[in-house]
């Protein structure tokens, strides 16, 4: 642990494993924050940000800004009635959401955020948190199935069906970038860009692995749970109101683990000067974020066919080809 999240430990003189479960304490409570902090600018953020794309004003009188209108939303929200459809699993049902955000959130507590903030730089730490983020899919189809309803179990398979077409490439990239890095360690991967970052090394599997992630976190245009024209709201359509509050709280907590995944495989991670390595890692998947908002304002969502088609014909081919130049190139 670094000396800050150590004074917890040291203020109640604590050593050996008490002090190493107080310290983790700590952090946990310190992502934790970072992560509703995250969600709720960023919630905010997104929505001025389209509205001025689309000139309208957006949130504009609840606080200064419209700062506040995001808790207006959340009371009004958890204020509302929570029910489950009489057809559905209750038990499937009522439990992926929140199962969901949790492996989210622990995806997140994964990730170091600083050279020595946490002890859970294993060795296979990426594949550790690629592997869990495999559950995703098979949650979403058990809440599509568990639901009763035709619609959203046909929504909970096409996700099912895109997200895996997309993390094939993505396993590929993974493979590279560890090849490339000599580790399959997250901090390791950190150390091994310097002094060239793997996006310059690497563009072809930035470009395969951004536009995958973007798939997996289920962000525009790859956001084909909500084309409302043919599947109302998707996989959420018989989500009540205080569900539908933690399944939004759950798509801005994805978007955070993708960006510092981003940040930390192909821009550097926490290393540059002056600044605390903590501020780089997140000011780094903070402007990734920022553009993934973007996209969201400027694109249209993809047809399901086309979707697929992208995935298999051209992120795939082009990930082999980004693992075979790693290795001709960098490694043999």
């Amino acid at each position: 642990m670094v000396p800050i999240l150590s004074l917890a430990s040291s203020y109640l003189n604590l050593t050996g494993t008490a002090a190493t479960i107080v310290d983790t304490l700590v952090y946990a409570i310190a992502v934790s924050v970072l992560i509703i902090a995250f969600d709720y600018i960023f919630g905010w953020l997104e929505r001025k940000t389209i509205a001025k794309i689309q000139r309208r004003h957006g949130p504009t009188y609840a606080g200064k800004y419209g700062l506040l209108q995001n808790m207006a939303d959340f009371v009004k929200l958890l204020a509302k009635e929570h029910v489950a459809p009489k057809r559905a699993d209750k038990l499937l049902f009522l439990s992926t959401i929140p199962t969901m955000l949790a492996l989210t959130i622990f995806l997140v507590f994964l990730i170091p955020l600083a050279p020595t903030l946490i002890e859970t730089n294993v060795g296979l730490g990426l594949l550790v948190v690629f592997v869990l983020l495999s559950f995703m899919p098979l949650i979403i189809f058990a809440n599509g199935f568990g639901s009763g309803n035709k619609f959203a179990a046909i929504s909970a398979q096409r996700s099912v069906v895109m997200l895996l077409s997309y993390e094939v490439p993505l396993i590929f990239v993974i493979a590279a970038v560890g090849a490339l890095g000599g580790s399959y360690s997250l901090a390791g991967l950190v150390g091994a860009q310097n002094p060239w970052w793997f996006v310059v090394l690497m563009p072809i599997g930035f470009v395969v692995f951004f536009i995958a992630m973007l798939a997996e976190v289920e962000r525009p245009p790859f956001d084909i749970r909500e084309a409302d024209n043919e599947l109302i709201a998707g996989w959420l359509t018989d989500v009540s109101a205080p569900y539908y509050t933690l399944a939004l709280f759950l798509d801005y907590s994805r978007m955070l683990l993708g960006s510092l995944l981003i940040a930390i495989l192909f821009f550097g991670g926490w290393s540059g000067p002056l600044l605390p390595p903590f501020v780089w890692l997140l000011l780094k998947a903070f402007v990734i974020s920022f553009f993934i908002m973007i996209i969201r304002a400027t694109m249209v969502r993809m047809r399901i066919d086309r979707l697929l088609r992208f995935g298999w014909a051209l992120l795939l081919p082009l990930s082999l080809i980004n693992l075979i130049l790693t290795y001709l190139v960098f490694i043999r």
